[in-house]
């Protein structure tokens, strides 16, 4: 990156600023909100005014990314669109237990490959505010879902009818199991993992807790 080679740029875009006018170094010192001589200097070590030049393109509604790297606004635009940013939980574990959960609590966003999303639906459509993403910590789910894997969970799929594997907060803490209803209303916590019981809950043992969401894909480990 030459800072000679991005101030001719920026020249060339307050030219028509200054019709019928020479364009010289200290126009462009001006525009940046620099003395001509703390210019000379940035360029003696081919420095980049970083600050003066984000808020120059901010003003002149221009991309910082075309400025220095040449890069196109579209093709930003198109690399963009292809993630989405869901909610991660980073703090919360579920499995082995690891406390209540509620939405209100500190997260980070986590980019996802929005095909990779859209493929976890059958309708290929997905509502990214729905999606949450959490830790699973232990074994009670290997080898389907792995220790300190990342999983992603609808919070809108919360019918245990067609079963599948449940994110579920209850008074003992936090667990991932798969959940199978029973012709008698009874439900079965299952653990993939053959060396730990599943557990049956009657009807009233139900109301002690919470479904979350069910899990529809992991973020797996190398």
């Amino acid at each position: 990156m030459n800072l000679t080679t991005i101030i001719e740029k920026i020249k060339d875009i307050i030219s028509s600023d200054l019709p019928n006018k020479r364009v010289f170094d200290k126009d462009v010192a001006n525009a940046l909100g620099l003395s001509k001589e703390s210019l000379t200097h940035f360029k003696k070590r081919n420095s980049i005014p970083y600050e003066q030049i984000a808020f120059f393109c901010a003003t002149k509604k221009i991309s910082i990314n075309w400025l220095l790297f040449d890069q196109e606004p579209k093709s930003l635009e198109e690399q963009t669109e292809r993630y989405s940013r869901i909610k991660y939980f980073k703090d919360i574990n579920a499995s082995a237990g690891g406390g209540a959960f509620n939405f209100e609590e500190s997260y980070e966003m986590l980019t996802i490959d929005k095909e990779f999303l859209n493929n976890l639906y059958k309708s290929h459509q997905v509502n990214i505010d729905t999606i949450a993403a959490i830790n699973v910590i232990g074994d009670s789910m290997e080898p389907t879902l792995l220790n300190q894997e990342v999983i992603l969970f609808d919070t809108t799929l919360t019918n245990i009818e067609k079963d599948g594997i449940f994110v579920i907060s209850s008074n003992s803490g936090l667990f991932v199991k798969r959940m199978a209803k029973r012709v008698d209303g009874s439900v079965e916590l299952i653990s993939d993992n053959k060396n730990y019981n599943n557990e049956t809950l009657s009807l009233d043992e139900q109301s002690y807790i919470r479904l979350l969401g069910k899990v529809i894909g992991k973020v797996g480990l190398v």
